[in-house]
């Protein structure tokens, strides 16, 4: 099947092309030609024109083609939903509709202004939809923070650092960490004991010994693993993620190195407690 639109595409005519490849016809052949050579090039051949007035495939109100798209195909996906709010806020310049629209409007307004050829333009668009789609598809739910497992877990260890200090005055260097920490949680960090250390100009085995005074009586990376197991649980318990994709959300290289640690610190295989429902063998006792 032929589909045909406007050259130069941006957001809604490399989102559709996107769509169709990915949900409606894998086998799609997608042509660009100028405004002016659309409707003659669709009949002469036998394309479906798309996002262009009067034809079936454009804007409705405020919708735009991509959506579309999804009702006329009846396409029945929670992520393409996510998907189509960010492009329909980006392609009509309505960055209410979701958050990210006005990173999408920025990121193919750069790469339009970069890449000239169309069909170049959208074998790199397809890639950044493909990513979209596996975020609205797994990991809409999840805070910047969260989609970093360090990042996560030091945020934990702060609120836990907070409730402890209401009880035991806290040492200078707990308070510079805790300012440290607050001073980049909107950033994409990754802090070892080596770095924190390190920012704090203390002697790194000094820190490693004190830690534990302040967390659970656990060494630095057994408290980071104990997080991590946590938050694996968590996940089994609440989503529907295979124990590959928790692995990844949990910052284990892989899943047999995630297997391994969870029955260390749990006693049984992660397959086994998401078996169960999350019941662990001490919960049936």
């Amino acid at each position: 099947m032929k589909w045909i639109t406007r050259e130069h595409p941006k957001i809604d005519r490399i989102a559709c092309p996107w769509l169709i490849k990915r949900f409606i016809d894998a086998d799609a052949e997608i042509i660009y030609v100028p405004f002016e050579d659309v409707i003659s090039k669709a009949e002469e051949l036998g394309a479906i024109p798309f996002d262009l007035p009067d034809v079936e495939y454009t804007h409705y109100d405020d919708q735009c083609s991509f959506d579309y798209f999804i009702k006329k195909h009846q396409l029945k996906d929670a992520a393409l939903d996510r998907v189509a709010a960010i492009v329909r806020g980006a392609d009509t310049d309505r960055h209410d509709f979701a958050p990210q629209a006005a990173g999408l409007e920025a990121i193919f307004s750069g790469l339009a202004f970069n890449i000239k050829n169309d069909h170049e333009l959208l074998a790199l668009g397809m890639t950044i939809y493909d990513g979209l789609y596996s975020w609205a598809k797994h990991l809409h739910q999840l805070k910047h923070t969260q989609g970093g497992p360090v990042e996560q877990m030091l945020l934990e260890v702060y609120h836990k650092y907070i409730k402890q200090s209401k009880f035991k005055k806290a040492p200078e260097w707990a308070k510079d960490l805790k300012e440290m920490i607050q001073d980049q949680l909107d950033t994409n960090m990754a802090l070892s004991l080596q770095q924190v250390s390190s920012e704090l100009e203390i002697n790194p085995a000094y820190l490693s010994r004190e830690f534990s005074k302040y967390f659970d009586n656990l060494s630095f990376g057994d408290y980071i693993r104990k997080l991590r197991i946590d938050k694996a649980k968590n996940l089994m318990d609440t989503t529907d993620y295979s124990l590959t994709e928790i692995a990844y959300l949990t910052g284990f290289s892989d899943q047999s190195h995630f297997t391994r640690i969870f029955k260390k610190q749990t006693g049984e295989n992660p397959s086994v407690y998401k078996r169960n429902g999350g019941k662990s063998k001490k919960d049936t006792k």
